[in-house]
Formats: structure tokens, sequence, C-alpha cells
């Protein structure tokens, strides 16, 4: 490490020699390409406050990674730091104008919300970068609580069709009989109780944009078959219509369920599903991400107590060692309900093991039977109940201190049968 460099850094380079690379450069990444072998050229990144662009380059010998060479472009620092003003003012005023655009267009997330470095999650990753920028279908396949919505919402935010609207439908939570004229509208008189002018579908309101149907497993037969003509004839046609109507909607699909299995008693259409799996994403479990689960925890944390305006910053050891031999059949939705019950519960500046949600102490065996709802409300029952009494039964005080309203908390006391 250079002489400037460490003085740009505020260390030594006694300091910095012999030292893991994470201990000495903030937000770096050299120990990942060290493991990678990737290249990242002209990254973006924030160190003691300033922005540096670095490169980070893979060291081979006869074809084995044996480390990686990192270098930052500035050469004069009072320059850059002049630069770096400029840099972070863009910066603000393209997140602020992201921020009000995705208000508008439906994305909620990015692929930098897809926290890891596992090598699953980075191959992942890697294959929504190269997805993202055609307008083929993707299937994305894995556990409840993966993230499936996560990669749906960065596909499109990536492509050519961001500008556009991300509509997402739910097709398990649609009745039956209304998902046809969610996903097409209908014309005026289409039915009884039809509303004056008809409706516009989601298919239309995507018009330019991505659709992303979430449970496709769920959608009934008789749909299959409509969206099967979407996909090859690119046209809907509204309840009541006398003409179809052309769209150009790129479909992402979402299922936890076995798919080929269904096709084979017959409850999935095998032409469908070629259609809408031309190209896959599978997200993995938790379970089998073990590497990641402290970042994780850690991300959400900061995440959490932000919200919250709590100061905690520090899981200890116990705590960690819980989290990380927990088999998380709830995947990260579990673990983030789990980080913000901890948060709840802390009494200091540190989660310990009696932060921590009570099912994740109780053995394996206890607990991989029972429902990840029944887990969650039984953690949530004991939330309201340890506010209540540290509160002294004020319910304005804890309905306040749980970021809830004052009606929804007599709700869940009715609901658990709390005594107060």
């Amino acid at each position: 490490m250079s002489a400037n460099y460490c003085r740009f850094l505020g260390v030594t380079e006694s300091d910095a020699t012999g030292a893991h690379v994470e201990m000495i450069i903030e937000n770096t990444r050299m120990h990942i390409v060290a493991k990678t072998g990737k290249d990242e050229i002209s990254d973006l990144q924030l160190v003691r406050g300033s922005y540096v662009v670095a490169n980070r380059i893979p060291i081979f010998d006869n074809n084995e990674v044996v480390g990686a060479i990192g270098t930052v472009i500035f050469s004069d620092l009072e320059k850059w730091k002049k630069m770096n003003v400029h840099i972070k003012n863009l910066l603000t005023e393209l997140n602020f104008y992201q921020q009000e655009w995705n208000k508008t267009n439906g994305v909620n997330y990015s692929l930098q919300d897809l926290v890891g470095r596992s090598v699953k999650i980075l191959e992942l990753k890697d294959r929504v970068l190269k997805l993202a920028s055609g307008d083929i279908s993707v299937l994305i396949r894995g556990e409840s609580g993966t993230g499936k919505e996560l990669i749906a919402h960065s596909i499109h935010q990536l492509s050519e069709r961001s500008r556009k609207q991300f509509v997402k439908v739910n097709c398990g939570s649609i009745p039956e009989h209304l998902l046809e004229s969610e996903l097409f509208g209908y014309v005026e008189g289409a039915f009884t109780g039809a509303k004056k002018g008809g409706k516009m579908g989601k298919f239309k309101f995507a018009d330019g944009g991505t659709i992303f149907l979430d449970e496709i497993g769920d959608m009934p037969d008789y749909m299959q078959v409509k969206l099967l003509r979407v996909l090859q004839e690119k046209e809907i046609e509204p309840v009541g219509a006398l003409q179809s109507e052309k769209v150009d909607v790129r479909i992402i699909t979402a299922t936890n369920m076995p798919i080929e299995k269904m096709i084979e008693l017959s409850e999935f259409r095998e032409d469908l599903f070629y259609r809408i799996n031309a190209a896959q994403l599978v997200l993995p479990p938790l379970r089998e991400r073990r590497e990641d689960l402290s970042i994780l925890a850690y991300h959400f944390l900061k995440k959490i107590t932000t919200r919250m305006g709590k100061r905690i910053n520090l899981i200890d050891e116990d705590a960690m060692a819980l989290i990380n031999h927990y088999h998380w059949p709830g995947n990260i939705r579990e673990l983030e309900n789990a980080i913000e019950v901890a948060v709840h519960l802390s009494e200091g500046d540190t989660i310990d093991i009696h932060s921590l949600p009570s099912y994740l102490t109780t053995s394996h065996d206890n607990t991989e039977n029972k429902p990840l709802k029944e887990l969650m409300d039984d953690t949530e029952k004991s939330i309201i109940e340890r506010e209540l009494k540290k509160h002294h039964y004020d319910k304005l005080k804890v309905a306040e201190v749980l970021g809830i309203g004052k009606s929804s908390l007599y709700a869940k006391i009715k609901k658990y049968y709390i005594s107060c």
C-alpha cells in the first residue's frame, strides 16, 4: 500500500501490513475478487466519507487465483476532495429522482437489495445481469421468503423497459372469477356491476413494461389458456370486447410449487410451462447460503434500527451462533422478522441471545414442524406482553413504541387474549 493511500485512509504502513483488507479499507471488495477471480473495473467505492474510483484485478499463477491488486484513481488528495463533493451532489440528486420515479412505476427493489457474498448469490446476480437486457420470459423459482419478487423488480429496473410500468399480480390472492377481468380488463356493460366506461386490465396498464405473475402455479386452467395466447399472439381480449388489443409486455413469473409434477398430474399446461420457462432463475434457501447469515443479520439490523431510531449496532457471539445454527424455514423473510423482534426486545446497544425470538432457542425438532405463522404469532404476542409490562400497561405508549396504531394494538391484544 502506498504511503499516499495510507495517509488517505488514516493508517500507518505498519498497521496495514499483515492485516485483513476488510480491517483497513472500508467497503473493500479485494478479498471477493481474490476469491472469485473476476475483475471489477471503475467501481465507485465510499471510503471515509469520500468516493473513489477503484479497480480490482485478480492475479493468476498457472490458471490459479493467488491474489488481487487494487488501484484507486486520484492523483492529488485536494483535487479529489473537490471532485468528491461534486460526485456526492450528483448522487444525492440521482437518488432523489430515482425514489420519485420508483413511486410512480411500481419498482421497490434493485439488485443491490440482494445481499450476500456466497457463490450462489454472486452467480445469481451475474445471471440476472445477463438476462435483464433482453425480452425473454423468466421463471423465478424458490421457497417462500427467498426474495423472488426482489429478483423480478431487479430484472425490470435493469432492462430497457425500466422507464415503463412494473406491475405485480399475485395469481393466488385474486378470486378465480375476478382474475380474467383483473388481468385483461373489461368493456362497459360486460357484466352486471361493470363500471361505466369499462376497466383497464393489468396487462394493458403494463404495456411497454413488465408484468410479474407471482404464484403462477395457482393460476386456474382456463386462465392458463388465455395467458398462452398472450405469449403467442402478443394480444389480449378484454371481457365483453368484440376484438383483441395488441400489447407489448415482458412476462416474469414466479412459483415455489413443483411445476413439473403438476404437469404430470395435468394441473399445469406443459405448453405454457415451456413459454414462461424460456430462462429460469433459482433462488437458494437460506440454509444453503449460511455464509451470508451474518451479513444479512447486520444488514437487517441497520435497516430496522435506522427506521426505528434505536442505537443497536452489535450482535454478540452467542446470538450470532444461534442465528447461524437455526435452519430458517421461512428464509430471508423470517430472518428479517427475527432481527426486528430482537431490536424491540433488546435492552441495551447489543442484541444478545435473550433478545432473539424464543423459538430460536428451542431444539430443531420442536420447531421444524411448526408453521412459520404460528411461530411469528407467538413472537408478536411475547413482544406486546413485554412492552405492556415495561410501560405499565400504557397502551398509547406501547402503540407508539411498536410503531402501530392504537386500534391495531387493541385488536392484537384481543387476538392473543393478553390480560391487561
